[in-house]
């Protein structure tokens, strides 16, 4: 079973940018559908972006325009690049592997 490992976590002020990274602990090409998810304190985890081994994406309304997501299978990892970030951004960012597999989250924390 793959194993995830996110980075580039951090607190940032609104309007500012961070890059998140997924790392795959193995290819990437066999995984049909790369996804992040968010889970800000008492809600429930929501999807933020996906993108298919394709590349096709989509994105949760909240972000789009403000996010991006991609993948570079030679390397394994799978980015999201979140840009004129708000206070309402801030949460546990997870990445998953075709909605099966978590890696343990990294915390973004966005003030105003």
């Amino acid at each position: 079973q793959v194993q995830l490992v996110e980075s580039g976590g951090g607190l940032v002020q609104a309007g500012g940018s961070l890059r998140l990274s997924c790392v795959a602990s193995r290819s990437i090409f066999s995984i049909n559908v790369m996804g992040w998810y968010r889970q800000a304190p008492g809600k429930q985890r929501e999807l933020v972006a996906g993108i298919t081994v394709g590349g096709r994406t989509n994105y949760a309304d909240s972000v789009k325009g403000r996010f991006t997501i991609s993948r570079d299978n030679a390397k394994n990892t799978v980015y999201l690049q979140m840009n004129s970030l708000k206070p309402e951004d801030t949460g546990v960012y997870y990445c998953n592997a075709d909605y099966r597999t978590w890696g343990q989250g990294t915390q973004v924390t966005v003030s105003s």
